[in-house]
């Protein structure tokens, strides 16, 4: 299968998203730290996905990204689509010329398996991975190691007391 880091961070940076933008729109920097994807990866991402109207951009103070539509409505299969990643399980990229330029014995089964995946994240969708209840232990657990780490880089200001 070729499915690659790039699907893979797609996905799960569109997961994040979808679990965080209720109260507007989310940074990019957010998602790297609770993700640990390198933001400028997330940026080439985000771009695709917005290319693709799998989100919309917000500029200015406040701004960040947001789904174009409900998370009920965005198939998994769509976004590794968006980012031009496949799901193949071919070693030929489904050109049947993979055994001297001619179909491999095995040729059909990894076509088969091929379609079955991608049927698979057609019919599962944001909004379902988000009522997992292990997808949501896992949000809260990064999330509150995000605001720990957020209260441990803040500036703390010193005063002197003067007797």
């Amino acid at each position: 299968m070729k499915l690659t880091t790039k699907g893979r961070y797609a996905v799960t940076a569109m997961l994040d998203l979808a679990m965080h933008c209720g109260s507007g729109p989310v940074k990019l920097a957010e998602i790297s730290e609770r993700q640990g994807i390198s933001l400028s990866y997330l940026e080439q991402l985000f771009t695709r996905l917005r290319k693709e109207g799998l989100v919309v951009s917000t500029r200015g103070p406040g701004g960040g990204y947001a789904l174009s539509r409900a998370s009920a409505q965005i198939a998994v299969a769509e976004v590794i689509t968006a980012v031009d990643e496949s799901v193949d399980t071919t070693r030929c990229g489904g050109m049947s010329n993979c055994h001297n330029d001619q179909r491999c014995l095995t040729h059909e089964l990894w076509t088969d398996l091929s379609d079955q995946i991608r049927t698979f994240l057609s019919e599962i969708t944001l909004g379902q991975l988000m009522e997992r209840g292990g997808v949501r232990e896992v949000a809260d657990r990064q999330d509150r190691a995000a605001h720990k780490q957020d209260v441990m880089e803040a500036p703390v200001a010193f005063t002197s007391a003067r007797a």
